[in-house]
């Protein structure tokens, strides 16, 4: 069959040159239109669950929220791990499945599931699904910020919930955004406890008024003469005053309006988080991409709508851009690949060259390298895969290896026509060129799976790290067939053009004087080896033995360490700290860090955000820092950070990483570090005490750095302790009691009643 192909391409061979020209054309135009991701598709499929449960402890909301979502997740089919984060008011489980499950079918699913549980949780608690995002699905922070001071904190957040986050929604590719930072507006209704005995109205008359006012409803249809006209009752609150004059009960014949017993006006809603951009207030906005969207062509995107929104904005309002984008690594990584392609092929070019001294040769052999890699491309585009670090770097192993089966098959017809045109008896140039190419078609066939069969063991690899290392596997092989192709067809084709009626290179010594060198020194090395065997093999043995010592005491890594351009801080502060401090703390950090001559902006989220897949407690900033390029290494930049939080803020924990590294070591192990410790057991108390320990032991062994420990001490808790005897006496229900106290102490400041580490019991009698 391979020498039908040889045939059919000397026959045709404008046939061939013309396939090849397209080839060429069509294969620039679809590599440069793959999509280009940093990565290959790493995403494990995973559905996560968010559960805002207002008020409640992380006790509350582990036994009541968290464990009744556990219970009811575990067993369904394709799930692997279930993982839980339980915080003050917030639940976060991660339902991960099993590699090849379709995300679509595993959210239908657990939607089922979270159906069936609804009635085990409390009232007015809903758990929701987080929309589908890639774990590198973080692309961008924009933020929002007044640089005069002249818009407040609230109008910042309304623009950018109300204008900013749907214009960004509305770009195809976009899935979530997270927004922190700002005053949220709410409308809040401060209930005096006195005005309400005074007017003998309860917390569950009012909240039973509360959930009707502002409703518009609608009745049926009237005819009015000939005409039909639709009854509609329009009750919809559209400012404070119209809340205000609401109704809500009577006392003593009377209506009692909500002006009468409360106070009502425009606030912020109780915040968990916050955000700065260079220790300055501002409103930040984590985008995220969908797992099947082009990080560079979305970004690209999203840069043009915020372009015509900046535009529309009020004066004095600033959108910031030039923060962390994924993008920017991802351009410099492919960036730095195609360097070592280009300078890959210049070698190339340099060794053909010392080696066959004939540019004809020479480009017909460097024509495999183009043809190759635009076949490899077409492929790609064909299969749906993406140019990525991986992919890019199979095709860097390859590009040497591109044009051996070119070199053999040009460097036998060179020698057969050589010959043919020296004998007596000329043979047409056609057969010399199909002899020729056929004598050498078993060392290709053969050399060219020998070093496809390397990679086979590859795609042996499971989990994370074949869906990492497989796309290599994948480019190298594909383009080390391609080649495998262009040395049957187009190869044969080109030698009969470009050597068939050249009279000037195929006379006299075919070796050039490089070549004549290296068999003469290779003679001497060659005649050295044979005549000493003994000493040869024992040389080798020995090398292979020190080889084999030195093995264990090499350096391991899932992957070699690379500078992706940013850096990702954590810092995690003692729990108890208020946002307030935390955020002030967080600010004096941010400016400590801009005073390095490498950091171009520092962007930071204290806390979370409402309905963040993160349950971050007020105590933990974590801070994005863009980085510029610098002769100093990323190890020096990194040692300067953490000198520079431990200066300014001595009593916290430091977290120093990369962005891309920490979202993979948090895929792996659930936590933001290369090596996590976890101990389990049913006594949290106990499990802290270990933890205290364990850090204690492991802190000064070599090579540790920010080692962090969960928090060793309970959040500090205001307990309300009610006196079920006292209640009873009272003729009223501790449950009515308890809510009549969340109302009361709602607008209250109880942070403000913890003095230190001091937990205040309150018995009420």
């Amino acid at each position: 069959m391979l020498n039908h192909i040889i045939k059919m391409a000397l026959r045709h061979r404008l046939v061939v040159l013309t396939m090849s020209l397209f080839l060429l054309v069509l294969g620039t135009w679809q590599a440069l239109n793959l999509p280009v991701d940093v990565f290959p598709d790493l995403n494990r499929p995973v559905v996560t669950i968010v559960t805002e449960a207002r008020g409640f402890a992380p006790e509350e909301t582990e036994t009541q929220v968290t464990i009744p979502l556990e219970n009811i997740l575990n067993g369904l089919p394709g799930l692997i791990r279930l993982r839980s984060s339980s915080a003050p008011g917030i639940s976060i489980v991660y339902a991960e499945f099993d590699w090849g499950t379709e995300n679509f079918r595993n959210r239908q699913i657990v939607a089922e599931r979270l159906e069936l549980v609804k009635e085990k949780l409390p009232n007015d608690i809903s758990p929701v699904m987080a929309p589908s995002s890639s774990i590198m699905g973080e692309i961008m922070f924009i933020a929002l910020t007044s640089q005069d001071g002249k818009v407040s904190p609230m109008e910042l957040r309304t623009l950018a919930e109300w204008t900013v986050r749907p214009r960004i929604l509305s770009i195809p590719g976009v899935s979530n955004i997270v927004t922190i930072g700002g005053d949220l507006k709410q409308y809040q209704i401060l209930i005096s406890a006195e005005k309400m005995q005074s007017k003998g109205l309860t917390v569950e008359d009012l909240k039973h008024s509360l959930s009707e006012i502002g409703l518009n409803t609608s009745g049926n249809f009237i005819d009015i003469g000939d005409k039909e006209y639709l009854i509609r009752a329009l009750g919809r609150v559209e400012n404070v005053d119209h809340i205000k004059e609401s109704f809500v009960g009577t006392h003593l014949g009377n209506p009692v309006a909500v002006k009468d017993i409360a106070e009502v006006k425009i606030g912020a809603h109780t915040k968990r988080g916050n955000g700065s951009v260079n220790g300055n207030a501002a409103v930040v906005m984590s985008i995220q991409k969908q797992g099947v969207a082009e990080t560079l062509a979305l970004t690209q995107l999203i840069e043009t709508e915020l372009t015509t929104l900046r535009s529309a904005l009020p004066p004095g309002v600033e959108i910031k851009s030039d923060l962390f984008k994924q993008a920017d690594f991802i351009e410099h990584s492919i960036a730095n690949v195609l360097e070592a392609l280009r300078d890959g092929t210049f070698m190339v070019v340099i060794v053909l060259m010392l080696f066959l001294l004939n540019w004809r040769t020479t480009l017909i052999t460097l024509t495999a390298i183009p043809v190759s890699l635009v076949l490899t491309a077409f492929i790609f585009h064909y299969f749906g895969i993406s140019i990525n670090t991986m992919t890019l770097g199979g095709l860097a192993v390859a590009i040497g290896e591109l044009v051996d089966d070119a070199i053999i098959d040009v460097e036998n017809v060179h020698r057969r026509l050589f010959e043919n045109r020296e004998s007596a008896n000329p043979k047409n140039i056609l057969k010399v060129i199909f002899e020729a190419s056929k004598e050498i078609r078993n060392s290709i066939v053969y050399s060219t799976l020998i070093v496809v069969l390397v990679f086979i063991p590859l795609f042996a690899l499971g989990g994370l790290e074949g869906r990492l290392f497989a796309p290599m596997g994948h480019a190298y092989i594909i383009s080390i067939l391609a080649s495998l192709v262009v040395s049957l067809t187009l190869t044969p084709v080109l030698c009969y053009y470009l050597l068939g009626r050249d009279t000037t290179n195929l006379k006299g010594d075919k070796d050039g004087f490089f070549v004549r060198f290296l068999k003469h020194s290779g003679k001497n090395i060659l005649h050295s080896t044979l005549t000493h065997p003994k000493s040869v093999l024992f040389g080798t043995g020995i090398a292979v033995l020190i080889a084999l010592v030195a093995l264990p005491f090499m350096g391991r890594d899932f992957l070699p360490t690379f500078n992706e351009g940013s850096a990702t801080l954590g810092i995690q502060a003692t729990p108890g700290i208020s946002l307030e401090v935390s955020d002030r703390k967080g600010r004096e950090v941010e400016k400590s860090l801009l005073t390095i001559p490498e950091v171009k902006s520092t962007t930071r989220r204290v806390g979370r955000a409402e309905m963040d897949e993160h349950a971050e407690g007020v105590n933990w900033n974590e801070v994005e820092v863009d980085l510029r390029q610098s002769k100093r290494t990323k190890e020096e930049i990194f040692a300067d950070m953490r000198t520079k939080i431990n200066s300014t803020w001595p009593e916290a924990f430091v977290n120093v990483g990369q962005p891309i590294s920490h979202r993979l070591d948090h895929m792996l192990s659930g936590v933001r570090s290369q090596i996590a410790l976890k101990i389990y057991g049913p006594d949290i108390v106990e499990l802290r005490r270990l933890g205290g320990e364990l850090y204690q032991k492991i802190k000064d062994i070599p090579g540790i750095k920010d080692l962090q420990v969960e928090p060793l001490v309970q959040i500090p808790q205001l307990k309300i302790f009610i006196d079920k005897e006292e209640v009873r006496k009272a003729r009223m229900s501790a449950g009515t009691m308890a809510k009549d106290l969340e109302a009361l102490l709602g607008g209250y400041e109880v942070g403000s009643l913890v003095e230190g580490q001091q937990i205040h019991n309150i018995i009420l009698r």
